[in-house]
């Protein structure tokens, strides 16, 4: 049997490189598309244990014949490229307009002009915003407390017009709050494990009332490879998700027990989101995606954390992190 061309957007990031990975694992050949930058930097491309197996391209998918380049040939597309932090949204939304809407829509344009056989592509759980009701299914309205959130709900919204309108073969999978390795520090998980590694006495924090459904980045990733190839859930928006949910002060306590930490906690006022734009609840509702594809994450939000603290310990990992800067 052939393999499969694929391209992953976003591979250089987070759960872009953990899925490439996977995917190269599970027999595929993969294209990486990098963010373009003038070092040659290839972000979590360089750590991937699969370099010399995968295909590394460095762009931009703002541009829209760029985006036609680089899916002539591929059966499946994966778009996880796209700008992520909420509160640097605040400070540069039309940026977020541009990657993601903008970014969306030309490698929707591109799929379908050389006709791909399937699209993932990525949202958030963020698009929910505070929860109505838990927990959340797809048919949860979303609601845009943050820049980052709307331009997320209309990269979706984008995404779904090119499968009504031109039949573009596509899913929207919504993951729920991704961890592990390899996660950037503007994340809740690596801002305490990095704090409390590098020896502080106290360390900062915004709300802990919030309480979010944490999914470990190998079972977002088994979500993506389920997905693909399900012909079911084209025209379909899936929640990845594990079904619990733990408030931000529960999870610094756990963190704490793991590390054998007795670290003080203190309130830093630029960590706080403005009154109506914090995210107060969210808990996945993932029956839909086991529906389709008998999908059932197998990590323990314990088990999780201690992996992901391990990681973290290793010093050549935790010296890629700032734990005295708040990133934005």
């Amino acid at each position: 049997m052939k393999k499969k061309n694929i391209l992953i957007t976003g591979a250089d990031g987070f759960i872009g490189s953990h899925l490439t990975e996977l995917m190269v694992r599970e027999g595929f050949n993969v294209t990486a598309l990098s963010m373009y930058n003038s070092f040659n930097d290839w972000g979590w491309l360089e750590e991937v244990e699969c370099k010399n197996d995968i295909e590394i391209i460095s762009g931009d998918i703002r541009d829209p014949d760029f985006c036609k380049k680089i899916t002539k040939g591929k059966d499946i597309v994966f778009h996880l490229a796209a700008l992520i932090g909420i509160p640097y949204s605040y400070l540069a939304p039309q940026s977020y307009v541009d990657t993601n809407i903008k970014g969306t829509m030309n490698i929707c344009q591109a799929a379908l002009d050389n006709e791909i056989e399937q699209m993932i592509h990525t949202s958030t759980s963020e698009v929910y915003g505070t929860a109505n009701y838990v927990p959340i299914d797809e048919k949860h309205p979303t609601q845009a407390q943050s820049p980052y959130s709307a331009s997320k709900i209309s990269a979706d919204a984008m995404a779904m017009s090119f499968y009504n309108s031109f039949e573009l073969p596509l899913v929207i999978a919504r993951p729920f709050n991704t961890y592990g390795p390899r996660q950037s520090s503007r994340a809740i998980i690596p801002t305490i494990i990095t704090q409390i590694a590098n020896g502080l006495s106290k360390i900062d924090l915004g709300d802990l009332t919030p309480t979010r459904d944490f999914n470990f980045v190998s079972d977002t990733c088994n979500g993506f490879l389920l997905l693909s190839g399900c012909e079911k859930a084209n025209g379909e928006i899936v929640n990845i998700g594990s079904n619990t949910e733990i408030s931000i002060g529960d999870l610094v306590n756990k963190i704490k027990t793991l590390m054998g930490s007795d670290i003080e906690i203190q309130t830093d006022p630029k960590r706080i989101r403005p009154k109506n734009s914090e995210v107060f609840r969210l808990v996945c509702d993932n029956q839909k995606i086991n529906e389709l594809v008998s999908y059932k994450p197998s990590i323990a939000i314990d088990e999780g954390l201690k992996k992901t603290i391990d990681w973290l310990l290793i010093p050549e990992n935790l010296n890629k992190y700032k734990a005295d800067i708040f990133n934005v």
